[in-house]
């Protein structure tokens, strides 16, 4: 399965790790699961728990 996709990673989407809040970009591997991606990598995952929650 061939893509169009030359190597601009700009034109790719991108949103905020709930952990860590830095951008993280579209990859081949969250293709199929891309809405329900929350995390950048495992380390993020793990923190999870740790981060505090806001309560209001």
């Amino acid at each position: 399965m061939k893509t169009a996709f030359k190597g601009n990673k700009s034109s790719l989407p991108s949103k905020p790790c709930m952990v860590c809040e830095r951008p993280m970009s579209w990859r081949k591997a969250w293709a199929k699961n891309w809405d329900s991606v929350r995390y950048c990598s495992d380390a993020c995952r793990a923190k999870k728990t740790a981060a505090p929650k806001v309560r209001t």
